[in-house]
C-alpha cells in the first residue's frame, strides 16, 4: 500500500493541470486536481478563446462596412452587447463541461476548492480535509496586475472583469501595451467605444520586432483609436457614472471605464508554497529547471505560474512533458525556441522567430526581405489598410531566422511558418516553393529584392 493518498496532486486546473493530471493518469497514476473557480484556466474561461470570440465580433462593425464594395446593402444591421456576452458564456459553459469530461474520462479526481502547501507533500484543502501526495505539480497561472500604489486602483477592472460588463461604455481608457492591451483596443473601438490608451512606454508591444510595433500603432491609429505614450496614470477618482483619469502628462479626462492591461503576475499569493520550501524568481514566479522540477524535488510547476513563456500551448506542452517525464519514463524537455506566436489585434500579428534587433545581436550578417501591401480583399472596400510581411535571413546560412505577419490571417499562417523555420528552411527553400495565387501568403515566397531602407 503506498504511503500517500495520492502519486500526483495537482493545484489548478488550466490547460497545463489539466493536460498532467490526464497524461498522469493514462500513465497509470492516482491523480487528484484541485481547482478554486472553474476548470479551464485562464485562457479558456476568461482569456483567449472569450477575447477571440469578442475579436470576432467586433470584426463584423468593419465587414458589414466593406460588405457595401461588393454590391450587399446593410442599412439595417445592429449590434447587441448583452445577446454577445450570453452566447459567450453558453459557449464557456461547453467548453468547461468538456474539460471536467475530459479530466474524468482520465480517471482523475476533481476537487473543487482552493488548495495549498502544507508540507512537501501535503495539501491542505478549503473543505479542512489534508491529503498527501507523493508528487505535486503547481499549475496556478498568472493573475492580472494593477499597481498597488495606485490611487483609486478599486475604480479599474481588468480582462477578467471586460468579458462580464453589463454595458458598452460610451468611452474607456485602456493602460498597457501588451498584447491584452492592443487587442481589448480593437475591440472596444469597432464596438463603437471611444477608445485611448496609455502606455508609459515609446512604443506598444514590447519584444516584438520592430516594424511590427510600428505598423500596427499606425494601423491603430488609422481607426481611431488615441494613443498617449510616454505617459502613465497617476490617480482615478469616481466622476458621476464613470471615472476621472489624472495622467503623468498632466491630462486630466474622464471616461466611462478604465482597464488595466499591464501584464500578469504568478499566481503564487497564499498558496504557501514556502512552507514546503519551494523558491520564487525576484518575480515571484515559481523557479523550476528544465524538467519543471522546483527547487523541492518532489515538487514541480507548468504554465504561466513559472513565467518562462506564457502561453496556453507552451503550458500544455509543459504540462505532457511532465507528465511523460515522471510518470511515463521519459526525460522530456520543452524546447521554449521557435514558438509562434499570434496577436489578436485589428490588423492581426502572427511571428515567429527571431526580429531583427535579435538577429543582429545573434549574427553578424543578417538579410531583410519585407514587403507592404494592401490586401486583396480592401481593393473594392477603399479601406485604407496595409499588410506587412518580413523574413529575417541570416546571411551566412542562408536560413530563415524570423518571420513577421499583420494583416488578415496572420496567426494562421505563422502557425505554418513555424514549421519551416523550426526544420531550419531556407530563403532558397522560400524561393524555390511555388506561389499560391490569389493569396497574400505568397508574397512570403515572392520576395527577391533584399531590404536596404
Amino acid at each position: 500500500m503506498t504511503q500517500y493518498d495520492y502519486d500526483l496532486f495537482v493545484i489548478g486546473a488550466g490547460s497545463g493541470g489539466v493536460r498532467a493530471a490526464r497524461i498522469a493518469a493514462q500513465h497509470g497514476a492516482k491523480v487528484a486536481v484541485a481547482e478554486e473557480y472553474r476548470v479551464g484556466g485562464t485562457c479558456v474561461i476568461r482569456g483567449c478563446v472569450p477575447k477571440k470570440l469578442f475579436v470576432y465580433a467586433s470584426q463584423y462593425a468593419e465587414a458589414f462596412e466593406d460588405a457595401t464594395g461588393f454590391g450587399w446593402t446593410t442599412e439595417k444591421v445592429s449590434f447587441d452587447w448583452q445577446t454577445l456576452v450570453a452566447n459567450k458564456d453558453k459557449e464557456i459553459d461547453r467548453l468547461n463541461k468538456a474539460y471536467i469530461r475530459n479530466l474524468e474520462n482520465a480517471g482523475a479526481e476533481l476537487i473543487m476548492g482552493r488548495a495549498v502547501l502544507e508540507d512537501r507533500h501535503t495539501v491542505a484543502l478549503s473543505d479542512g480535509r489534508k491529503v498527501t501526495a507523493k508528487y505535486i505539480l503547481i499549475a496556478t497561472g498568472a493573475t492580472p496586475f494593477v499597481p498597488s500604489h495606485l490611487p483609486g486602483r478599486e475604480l479599474a477592472i481588468t480582462s477578467n472583469e471586460a468579458f462580464h460588463l453589463e454595458q458598452l461604455p460610451r468611452r474607456i481608457c485602456i493602460v498597457g501595451g501588451g498584447y491584452i492591451a492592443v487587442e481589448f483596443a480593437g475591440i472596444f473601438n469597432n464596438l463603437g467605444v471611444e477608445t485611448v490608451l496609455i502606455y508609459r512606454g515609446e512604443k506598444i508591444l514590447r519584444g516584438f520586432d520592430e516594424d511590427l510595433r510600428d505598423h500596427l500603432a499606425a494601423e491603430m491609429k488609422k481607426k481611431g483609436i488615441e494613443f498617449r505614450l510616454r505617459c502613465d496614470v497617476e490617480k482615478i477618482e469616481k466622476s458621476g457614472d464613470g471615472v476621472r483619469i489624472t495622467c503623468s502628462d498632466g491630462a486630466v479626462f474622464g471616461a466611462g471605464q478604465i482597464m488595466y492591461a499591464t501584464g500578469r503576475i504568478p499566481n503564487v499569493l497564499g498558496l504557501d508554497l514556502e512552507k514546503a520550501g519551494v523558491e520564487l524568481t525576484p518575480h515571484y514566479a515559481v523557479k523550476v529547471d528544465e524538467y519543471s522540477r522546483s527547487t523541492v524535488d518532489n515538487i514541480y510547476a507548468v504554465g504561466d505560474v513559472t513565467n518562462r513563456l506564457n502561453l496556453t500551448p507552451v503550458a500544455i506542452r509543459e504540462g505532457h512533458a511532465f507528465a511523460d517525464t515522471v510518470f511515463g519514463g521519459r526525460n522530456i524537455a520543452v524546447d521554449h525556441s521557435n514558438v509562434p506566436t499570434a496577436v489578436f489585434s485589428q490588423p492581426e500579428i502572427g511571428t515567429v522567430g527571431l526580429t531583427e534587433t535579435q538577429a543582429r545581436e545573434l549574427h553578424p550578417e543578417i538579410d531583410i526581405y519585407k514587403t507592404t501591401f494592401r490586401p486583396m480583399r480592401h481593393t473594392m472596400t477603399g479601406r485604407d489598410e496595409r499588410m506587412l510581411m518580413k523574413l529575417v535571413v541570416d546571411a551566412a546560412s542562408d536560413k530563415v531566422l524570423g518571420c513577421h505577419i499583420i494583416g488578415p490571417d496572420a496567426g494562421e499562417m505563422a502557425q505554418l511558418l513555424a514549421i519551416a523555420v523550426r526544420k531550419g528552411a531556407t530563403k532558397a527553400d522560400f524561393d524555390a516553393t511555388m506561389a499560391l495565387h490569389p493569396t497574400a501568403a505568397e508574397e512570403l515566397v515572392t520576395m527577391r529584392q533584399k531590404w536596404t531602407g
